[in-house]
């Protein structure tokens, strides 16, 4: 069987199917990920999961899986910050409050239509902050750990000590919710994890 395509340039999302043994080849996507007017947050993450999936050239007979995560508060959809002033505007948005990340998954296989064809699913965990001060977000900021991280933060990094708790999936706030897309890749017969395989911390 033809490694698992990730449609992706996330090295979270490849770190964390590694990790668990998944065979994998990496392609990213190249999509327009601006949210529309008016989209509803997890209208969006859907759409954007399933675009993505559609976008990769892939070799006959492989299994493509593609995934997009995001923040959401307030109504509003926090992306990966442009700026540092951006990081740090979310932050203090973020600062004492719940919110919620949202990742939507997809796949396609061999036999699929690429353009009307789609499996997948969601996640959603919700954060709770901590009561972080304007100092706290400046040094979290000066870190750069923020680049690339929707919402402005890791919790896998220097941002876990911004966090006061989760309640749902650690690796959906990481990027992709492990237990439910390696459910759904077993499920379809795709390439999946192999944890004898995998690579322990």
């Amino acid at each position: 069987m033809l490694p698992l395509l990730l449609a992706s340039a996330s090295p979270r999302r490849r770190e964390l199917l590694e990790r668990v043994g998944v065979p994998l080849e990496v392609r990213a996507a190249d999509v327009d990920e601006s949210p529309r007017d008016g989209e509803d947050p997890a209208a969006y993450v859907h759409r954007v999961a399933r675009e993505k999936v559609q976008a990769v050239t892939r070799r006959p007979g492989q299994w493509v899986l593609a995934a997009d995560t995001i923040v959401t508060i307030d109504g509003l959809i926090l992306g990966k910050p442009s700026d540092a002033s951006e990081a740090a505007d979310m932050l203090r948005r973020l600062a004492g409050r719940e919110h919620f990340v949202i990742t939507s998954y997809a796949i396609l296989g061999e036999d699929d239509q690429p353009q009307t064809a789609y499996r997948g699913g969601a996640a959603m965990t919700k954060v709770l902050f901590a009561s972080i001060d304007d100092a706290t977000i400046a040094g979290y900021v000066a870190s750069n750990e923020w680049r690339g991280k929707a919402g402005g933060y890791a919790i896998q990094g220097i941002g876990a000590a911004l966090v006061a708790g989760i309640e749902g999936s650690v690796t959906n706030v990481i990027g992709l919710p492990l237990v439910e897309v390696l459910a759904l890749l077993r499920s379809v017969g795709a390439p999946s994890g192999n944890l004898a395989a995998g690579r322990p911390e």
